[in-house]
């Protein structure tokens, strides 16, 4: 694999989240960021939410799907920067997580 230079950023709540989890979840979640670090840019690993900035990492483990909701940030380097995360019970995601971090990113960019 190619060098990239994309850093993954966990916010606060988005460790928190990934804190929380089964040790083994929390390997596969680092494990999949890992790849999108080193320029793997798969759909089934990090995808773009319809009409919003906002991205979704995907985990899917033991049959559980765990988002990590993610936007990015190319104005000196390119980060990506996890809001926070959810365990995602179907297949629709809230239209408030994404509102969460949408506003999580606006807050962001204002303060940066």
């Amino acid at each position: 694999m190619g060098e990239s230079n994309i850093k993954v950023i966990l916010l606060d709540e988005a460790l928190a989240f990934v804190r929380s989890l089964p040790i083994k979840v929390q390997e596969k979640i680092v494990y999949n960021y890992k790849k999108i670090e080193n320029g793997l840019m798969s759909k089934d690993l990090f995808k773009k939410l319809d009409n919003s900035e906002i991205w979704e990492f995907r985990t899917l483990y033991n049959g559980n799907c765990y988002r990590l909701f993610s936007f990015w940030d190319t104005e000196t380097d390119t980060f990506i920067i996890a809001t926070h995360g959810i365990i995602k019970k179907s297949q629709k995601t809230p239209s408030k997580e994404i509102a969460k971090a949408e506003k999580i990113r606006q807050e962001y960019f204002k303060n940066k």
